[in-house]
C-alpha cells in the first residue's frame, strides 16, 4: 500500500506540472517573437537590396518545398 501516491499528491504533482509548463510557453513566446523581429529585419534589409522576396516565393512553390538554407544560396550564386 505505500506504493500508492494519495489523491492530494497528484493533484499537487500536475498542478505543478501546469505551472511549469506554462512559464515554459510563455518564454517560448518571447523567444519566437524574437525570432520573428530578427527576421522582419533580414526582410527589410533584402528588400533594400533589391532583392524581390516575393518572386523568390513563387519561384520556391513552383519547385516544391526546399530548405531555406538551398534559397538563400541559389539566390547568391545569381550575384
Amino acid at each position: 500500500m505505500a506504493d500508492k501516491v494519495s489523491n492530494n499528491e497528484q493533484v499537487g504533482f500536475h498542478k505543478g506540472a501546469l505551472s511549469t509548463l506554462a512559464k515554459e510557453r510563455q518564454e517560448l513566446m518571447k523567444l519566437v517573437g524574437i525570432v520573428e523581429q530578427l527576421m522582419q529585419m533580414h526582410v527589410k534589409a533584402l528588400q533594400e537590396l533589391g532583392v524581390d522576396l516575393q518572386k523568390m516565393a513563387e519561384d520556391a512553390a513552383k519547385e516544391g518545398s526546399k530548405p531555406i538554407e538551398d534559397l538563400v544560396k541559389k539566390e547568391s550564386r545569381k550575384k
